[in-house]
């Protein structure tokens, strides 16, 4: 043990009625007992990534490095680990990533044998850069990311990180302000790359049917002659609010953000159809205006059902925004509120190229109302939001040769010129 491991015990028992409270699983795996990957000759990369969100954004970066490596992918949360599952079976092995004591790191990092690792946004977990660094283990960050909230709060403890974020071999960011963020943190500028966002990369522009769409809507009797707003990723208060924005007579569909909240979604959304009652079933006899998708991994379905999209936790003010870009992909009138600090970049973005909407509480019925009755808008938002991220993508391609740089023996990252896509920035 260590020092870090003695101060993460107390925290572990002073957090306990938090994350004792959830249902968690694969304890042995949170401490460093996972399935070993199979024995190869290849080089190992390590891509490590928290949850849902992170994990699908490697989507387009895990094809383009299976040519070169052999691809491990860890994930923290439950749902996490079951996206990585589905998105990458045949492509990579999927473990669990471990809880940040020492004994755990080195068990993982015995049994995954990585030849290199790349953390995805920010998972800088003392214990395990230490070890990867004390090993000889090349680390690095890829679609780096640091809001001005997270930014504040790793302020506090800026020696601590600053001394971690030293040992990376480099840091690839998405944009300027989060690289002035994280040198101000304590990264050398010189390992301080912007690349870009690869969740723009992740977006499938189509037009086709999203497949087992279709099903979704017969089997919760969602009648698809009728407009359908979907309120994805929902918070609290705001499957409430759309209810009472919507216009008479158009259908509501409001996906919850955390499956803990699906009960308290239903009890504002009275009368509703909830998916898990009718998947394999079908709808309750009659005609129904609202539906609650209480259920893990068809938000996609349902935002491919929908005439108007608003993605939720954008409305209250300690939520910070979900992201935008699935919807707005997929050729929906995509609507946003202003809290959107998480996604401060991608909502920049779209807005700047007409292909979002961003309005607040007060004024969403109008714009709800005015989108509904106008397709020729419709039409136009989701055309100007699809050429937007079309004028984004490359970042996978980006961090792909970088890693690949790592593998190279004696070789560290390869260089870029400053102010260029790739390119290092300085701090302002």
């Amino acid at each position: 043990m260590n020092a870090l491991d003695f101060a993460y015990i107390p925290l572990a028992v002073v957090t306990a009625p938090v994350w004792a409270g959830k249902r968690r699983s694969g304890w042995d795996e949170r401490f460093g007992k996972i399935i070993a990957p199979p024995p190869t000759q290849r080089p190992r990369v390590l891509l490590h990534a928290v949850s849902v969100g992170e994990v699908s954004a490697l989507r387009t970066l895990v094809p383009l490095l299976t040519p070169h490596a052999e691809v491990v992918v860890s994930a923290t949360t439950d749902t996490g680990l079951r996206r990585a599952k589905e998105l990458f079976d045949g492509q990579a092995f999927v473990v669990r990533y471990p809880l940040d004591f020492s004994w755990s790191v080195r068990r993982f990092l015995d049994a995954v044998k990585p030849d290199a690792v790349a953390l995805v946004e920010l998972e800088v977990w003392p214990n395990f850069v230490d070890e990867c660094a004390a090993r000889g283990i090349p680390t690095c960050i890829i679609n780096g990311r640091l809001s001005e909230r997270s930014f504040r709060g790793y302020a506090r403890i800026k020696r601590f990180i600053g001394r971690r974020l030293e040992k990376l071999a480099f840091a690839a960011v998405q944009d300027l302000d989060y690289a002035g963020r994280f040198q101000a943190l304590g990264l050398d500028s010189r390992k301080c790359l912007i690349t870009g966002s690869m969740k723009w990369d992740a977006a499938k522009i189509e037009d086709g049917p999203v497949p087992g769409a279709e099903d979704l809507a017969r089997e919760m009797g969602i009648d698809r002659s009728r407009p359908l707003v979907v309120g994805g990723s929902t918070g609290p208060g705001e499957e409430a609010m759309l209810r009472e924005a919507v216009p008479a007579g158009v259908q509501l569909l409001c996906a919850p953000r955390k499956p803990e909240r699906f009960d308290e979604a239903a009890r504002d959304l009275p009368g509703c159809v909830r998916r898990s009652k009718t998947r394999g079933v079908g709808p309750p006899a009659g005609m129904h205006d609202r539906f609650l998708l209480d259920s893990i991994g068809e938000l996609r379905r349902a935002y491919s059902l929908a005439d108007v999209v608003v993605v939720g936790r954008s409305f209250m003010g300690d939520l910070f925004g979900s992201d935008p870009i699935e919807p707005v992909a997929l050729g929906r009138a995509t609507v946003m509120g202003p809290y959107v600090s998480d996604f401060e970049r991608v909502v920049e973005v779209l807005r700047e190229g007409e292909g979002l909407i961003c309005t607040d509480r007060a004024g969403l019925a109008e714009v709800l109302g005015a989108l509904l009755s106008d397709p020729a808008r419709r039409a136009a938002v989701v055309e100007s939001g699809r050429r937007a991220i079309g004028g984004q993508m490359g970042a996978s391609a980006r961090h792909a040769e970088l890693i690949r740089g790592l593998l190279l023996p004696k070789v560290g990252a390869p260089t870029m010129e400053a102010g260029q896509p790739g390119g290092g920035a300085e701090a302002e």
